[in-house]
């Protein structure tokens, strides 16, 4: 688990230390949107990020069993990412903070 403190029984604490930071939101919502995405089609999909904290990211997320990595051997190498039965145990969480953010956001 990532880095949740041992001697902490907070749940939310817990929930931060899986998911917590900037991105790790933003590609679930991706995965969720599209089901699989190529590591290229993720990179794209958020413009911002370093290739360094996608791949930090995606194998933090696929750590915790909330996506699933599907690597197949071929020229040019092909990588696919989905969420997991886990991952998408996230989603109803995910559709509040979308609904928060649009009533209470700049999109009024």
């Amino acid at each position: 688990m990532a880095n949740w403190p041992k001697n902490c029984n907070c749940p939310i604490t817990y929930t931060l230390s899986i998911v917590g930071g900037k991105w790790k939101w933003l590609i679930l919502y991706k995965l969720s949107e599209n089901r699989v995405l190529r590591y290229g089609e993720l990179k794209r999909a958020l413009p911002p990020i370093t290739h360094k904290m996608l791949s930090q990211q995606l194998k933090e997320l696929e750590l915790e069993q909330l996506i699933h990595r599907e690597e197949y051997h071929q020229i040019p190498p092909k990588v696919e990412y989905s969420l997991t039965d886990k991952g998408k145990t996230l989603m109803p969480i995910l559709t509040c903070m979308s609904e928060w953010g649009r009533k209470n956001g700049p999109f009024k």
